[in-house]
């Protein structure tokens, strides 16, 4: 009660209210134990913004009108969308470490608190309305639209007409075209997605998200601000922005929520203009050890013991985005040890890796795969990654390396894991070759995980049951799961990446196979009687475990030929 008859005298002193206006509150706040100040704006004694300028006072927080304040969008990204809700705060400005929110309840050190830990600085408070705490709640964090939109209504047609020869954009840091194109990575960020895309169209500019493998539209910017967006992300880019009609490569290096990306940029010229594709490079998620890869526990203690071999040829294979790369990285990782050396040949080297010597291809100058690769055995290395086998030269030489003693890793672009072998004998490399040196083939694809908060459990129809080569008995069971979608997932039911893999160990009989040039289907078939399970197989043992979906199975392995 004293803190009601505190803040009631604060109002009272402030000649809001007098002294029978306060007592008839006070009476109506004992019975319905309501709050002094609300009951006071329901009698029509006070209104809201006098009511924050009390409360301002009695806890000496300045007042503050959320209406009339314009916020950086960068100091908005501050605080995670969840938690400003949640909480009921706004960030207003971030000087020397100092970071000014807004909020409406004085009372909650919790999330203060919490807020000065997360963001290890130093936070002040200011009082605000509840009308316009939730106003701007909405307006900054409701949806992606609400905040794309504020910043575009901040931009003028001087904004807009950036002179693309003009490189002073770069450290005016409250031009509204920079907020919108940092939004849009921060965005991308939060939604977990690994390329940005955005490409113009007739009418309008759309911006994409690939999230766990699938593409996204998210509301983008007015088409007028295409040409100050593209401008500005090649400048970023360290591209040349007065080239329009030649492909560009670039990166850019940022910092968001503390955390330190690579974005790799390209830009290509299209009908409507050019089209930019980011791919978010986050060091954390791609170096995982083996077993986070999705390894079912029999194939990763076989791949284990394959990746120390001494000698030989592993082969990663299948399409682009399935993979390939973050596990190769995990394997290097894995048998990355002092008395080891580690020589890998990429294009690009998307991430720098603690003691292992990693060479850029440099095709402009003459440094291919097989000169590098080449180059690369007279430093006397043990074990040798080359990015990909892309020509006849390239395959011999990582075949003769490893016959005459080093463990080489390397990818191609098969379906399958028997498809590898005979993709060597059809660049040119002879049989016999091949035979001796591959040790073992990973064929892999990516499949989306069921979100664990809003999966689902149902009866699985028939055809799907046909498809994964199933009977009722097998799954009698056993629950299938489908996605549901919930606010975590963004409403797709599904959350993350994990592989599914086809493991094909060389074999003496298979070696007499492959000595034979029999056709892959042969290898196969072969290797399937040898226990190794396709695809789609594994696939299906994850489904019965509760991880992914039998839809996302049969989706991605409509190629996986039984």
């Amino acid at each position: 009660m004293a803190d009601r008859k505190l803040i009631g005298q604060i109002l009272k002193n402030l000649g809001l209210i007098n002294e029978k206006q306060l007592d008839e509150a006070l009476e109506i706040s004992k019975q319905s134990k309501e709050k002094l100040g609300k009951i006071l704006i329901k009698l029509g004694y006070i209104n809201n913004n006098e009511l924050t300028k009390a409360l301002a006072a009695q806890f000496g927080m300045p007042p503050i009108a959320l209406s009339s304040t314009k916020i950086p969008i960068d100091v908005i990204s501050l605080i995670p969308p969840p938690m400003a809700r949640r909480h009921r705060i706004i960030p207003v400005k971030h000087i020397n470490n100092t970071l000014t929110v807004a909020v409406d309840d004085a009372l909650n050190l919790f999330a203060i608190d919490n807020l000065r830990i997360m963001l290890k600085c130093n936070i002040e408070c200011v009082m605000a309305t509840e009308e316009e705490m939730s106003a701007m709640l909405d307006r900054y964090y409701e949806s992606e639209k609400a905040t794309v939109d504020t910043v575009v209504q901040e931009l003028t047609e001087e904004d807009v007409s950036v002179k693309e020869e003009e490189t002073g954009i770069e450290e005016a840091d409250d031009v509204p075209i920079i907020k919108l194109v940092n939004l849009v990575m921060l965005e991308a960020f939060r939604s977990r997605a690994s390329d940005i895309h955005i490409e113009p169209m007739e009418n309008k500019l759309r911006v994409r998200y690939r999230i766990d493998g699938v593409l996204r539209e998210v509301p983008g910017p007015p088409k007028r601000l295409q040409g100050s967006i593209i401008s500005r992300i090649k400048l970023m880019a360290g591209m040349d922005i007065a080239e329009k009609r030649l492909p560009q490569d670039g990166r850019i290096k940022i910092t968001l929520m503390n955390k330190d990306l690579d974005l790799r940029v390209s830009a290509l010229p299209a009908t409507y203009g050019e089209s930019v594709v980011m791919r978010i490079l986050d060091k954390s998620s791609l170096l995982l050890g083996l077993g986070e890869l999705g390894f079912l526990q029999e194939d990763e203690d076989k791949f284990r013991h394959l990746t120390e071999s001494p000698n030989g040829v592993l082969l990663v294979t299948g399409p682009t985005g399935s993979g390939k790369t973050t596990t190769l990285y995990a394997s290097l990782s894995y048998i990355n040890q002092p008395n080891r050396k580690l020589i890998t040949i990429e294009d690009p080297v998307e991430y720098q890796i603690s003691g292992i010597n990693q060479v850029q291809v440099k095709t402009q100058i003459g440094l291919t795969f097989a000169m590098g690769l080449r180059s690369m055995l007279r430093q006397a290395p043990n074990v040798i990654m080359v990015g990909e086998i892309r020509d006849q030269e390239t395959a011999g030489i990582a075949i003769q390396a490893a016959l005459t003693g080093h463990l080489v890793f390397s990818t191609l672009h098969t379906n399958d894991a028997s498809g590898a072998i005979t993709r060597l004998i059809d660049m040119g490399v002879k049989p016999y070759l091949v035979a001796s040196a591959v040790q073992a083939v990973l064929a892999q694809r990516l499949v989306r995980l069921l979100c664990p908060n809003c999966k689902e459990p149902y009866v699985p129809k028939k055809e799907e049951l046909t498809a994964l080569k199933l009977r009722e008995e097998d799954v009698k069971d056993k629950p299938f799961y489908r996605a549901k979608g919930c606010d975590d997932c963004g409403h797709t039911g599904y959350r993350g990446r994990k592989g599914i893999y086809e493991l094909l160990v060389v074999t003496d009989s298979v070696r007499e196979l492959i000595f034979q040039k029999v056709s892959s289907n042969l290898i196969r078939e072969r290797a399937r009687l040898e226990g190794m399970k396709t695809l789609r197989e594994d696939g299906t043992k994850k489904i019965l475990l509760g991880i992914t979906t039998a839809e996302e199975v049969i989706r991605i392995t409509q190629s996986d030929i039984d």
